[in-house]
């Protein structure tokens, strides 16, 4: 995932009038994001430890997303990004990485 699909798709879920659900979602992907860093800057024994906590993280944020394109069609919201992000979990992944970029942007 670049940068400029990643912003596009933040902006489109930002759009959203669904403030609760999209802070689910912006949770789950900070979450993530933490947890992949973590991983990152483990040693191997550590990761064994951390990998199905790692998973669920994961999970969890991808049922966020495809949560957030589910609420979002329901109240007629243009739901797109969900389609354009896809199903490998390496560019949701990244996604979240990028949605925890740019709310500690934000947040400065």
């Amino acid at each position: 995932m670049d940068w400029e699909k990643a912003t596009r798709i933040a902006h489109a879920i930002g759009k959203s009038r669904l403030q609760g659900i999209r802070m689910v979602l912006f949770r789950k992907a900070v979450d993530y994001a933490r947890m992949r860093v973590d991983w990152q800057l483990s040693t191997p024994e550590e990761r064994l430890l951390m990998d199905a906590d790692r998973t669920k993280s994961h999970d969890a944020f991808i049922e966020a997303c495809d949560m957030m394109g589910r609420y979002m069609d329901d109240e007629k919201e243009d739901f797109s990004w969900r389609e354009d992000l896809g199903n490998d979990r390496k560019e949701i992944g990244d996604l979240a990485c990028y949605l925890h970029l740019i709310l500690g942007l934000v947040a400065r």
